[in-house]
């Protein structure tokens, strides 16, 4: 997908309602709603929240859907426990929106976390959200799978600590395994490991440019002897989730 095509795939998204009538999708019904509250987090349910909430639901598969609430959710209790002062609405938007990516609407050649956050920032601009919080968004999605969001600002930081959290799993130190039971209880894992696994490989294969990593991995895999670093892959598969 070049900028062109980016662009043109995003027009789409100045409202929900617009939305549906693009894709042909249904609106959100009235058992679609999100629970108020999730293990005594409590989830954004302003207008631009409930656009992108609305987004996501149209172009993720379920399990993936679910993924990007429990990401919220996780991310909440993380900042809750080292007793860190975010904004929520910045942070839910983060979360919801941050494997657009990996959706068939919106990859690309760019990396997957670069895709998603152009796509958010696009949305976000046609939703009149705040510019200097729109660039908060895009930070946090960009750099949710690097540890150079460990270092930025919380509502950054805490999207890469609640996917992590879901993806290989929460330090019980911060997040208690009846959060985890009330979390997966309201949105459940549908096959999380095999989906996610599966997802992101057809997106390599489809946009093998967009399969980014760190230099460093690069250099010792080729220079340096006996270099086996281990595989992402291993780290879904041994997360305390039974599947």
């Amino acid at each position: 997908m070049n900028r062109r095509e980016f662009a043109i795939g995003s027009v789409g998204l100045a409202s929900a309602k617009r939305l549906n009538v693009e894709t042909g999708a249904r609106p959100q019904s009235q058992d679609q709603r999100l629970p108020s509250k999730i293990a005594g987090i409590r989830l954004v349910d302003s207008a631009v929240a409930n656009a992108a909430t609305e987004l996501v639901r149209l172009v993720s598969p379920p399990y993936l859907f679910n993924h990007a609430i429990r990401t919220f959710v996780f991310g909440s209790l993380v900042g809750r426990a080292q007793g860190l002062r975010f904004d929520e609405e910045v942070l839910y938007l983060a979360c919801i929106l941050h494997d657009l990516g990996l959706t068939g609407r919106f990859q690309g050649d760019l990396p997957f976390e670069i895709q998603g956050a152009e796509a958010a920032r696009q949305f976000l601009e046609q939703q009149g959200f705040a510019k200097a919080k729109t660039a908060i968004v895009w930070d946090g999605i960009a750099m949710h799978v690097s540890m150079i969001g460990h270092f930025k600002q919380p509502e950054v930081r805490l999207v890469g600590e609640g996917a992590g959290a879901d993806v290989i799993g929460p330090d019980p130190s911060q997040i208690g395994r009846t959060d985890v039971d009330q979390t997966i209880k309201a949105f459940p894992r549908l096959r999380f490991k095999t989906s996610f696994l599966n997802t992101c490989a057809d997106v390599v294969r489809r946009h093998p440019a967009g399969a980014s990593r760190s230099f460093m991995r690069d250099v010792g895999e080729r220079y340096v002897p006996g270099f086996h670093p281990r595989n992402f892959c291993d780290y879904v598969i041994s997360a305390p989730f039974a599947e």
